[in-house]
C-alpha cells in the first residue's frame, strides 16, 4: 500500500513540473553571472593581499637593516642612545610611508568594489527586465492559446 502511494504522488509531481516547465537557462545564467562577479571580487582580494604583502616584507626588511645598525659594538656609550634615538626616528618616518601605502591600496580596493558592485548591480536590473518580459510573453501567449482553446 505505502508503494503504491509513493508512486502515486510522484506521478502526480511528475505531471505538476509538466504543467509547469521552467527555464533551467535563466538559473544557468544566473549562476555563471555569479561565479563571474565572484571571480572578480577574488582578484580583487588577491591583488590587495599580494600588495599588502609585498609592503610588510619591504617593512620588515627595512627594519632588520636599521636594527642591524642599532646591535653595532660602539666607542662611547653615548653612542648607543644616539643609535636608539636614530632607529626610532627611521621608524617613525617608515611606519607613515608604509601606513600611507597601505591606505591607498585600501582605497583601490574600496574603488574596484564599488565599481564592481554597480556593474552587478546594472547587470541584475537587466536580467530580472528581461525576465520579466519574456514571463509576460510567455504568460500572454497561453492566456491567448486557452482563450483561443475555449472559445
Amino acid at each position: 500500500m505505502a508503494k503504491t502511494a509513493a508512486n502515486e504522488f510522484a506521478k502526480v509531481l511528475q505531471d505538476m513540473m509538466k504543467a509547469y516547465p521552467m527555464d533551467m537557462s535563466a538559473m544557468t545564467d544566473a549562476f555563471k553571472n555569479s561565479a563571474a562577479i565572484g571571480e572578480k571580487f577574488s582578484k580583487v582580494a588577491l591583488e590587495a593581499a599580494e600588495k599588502s604583502s609585498e609592503i610588510q616584507a619591504g617593512w620588515t626588511k627595512e627594519t632588520i637593516a636599521k636594527l642591524g645598525d642599532v646591535a653595532k659594538v660602539k666607542e662611547e656609550p653615548a653612542d648607543y642612545s644616539k643609535a636608539l634615538t636614530d632607529f626610532a626616528s627611521a621608524q617613525a618616518e617608515i611606519a607613515a610611508e608604509n601606513m600611507a601605502a597601505f591606505a591607498e591600496v585600501a582605497k583601490k580596493v574600496q574603488m574596484d568594489t564599488v565599481e564592481l558592485m554597480m556593474a552587478a548591480g546594472k547587470s541584475a536590473t537587466e536580467e530580472a527586465s528581461a525576465a520579466v518580459k519574456k514571463a509576460t510573453a510567455e504568460v500572454t501567449a497561453a492566456a491567448k492559446k486557452a482563450a483561443t482553446a475555449a472559445a
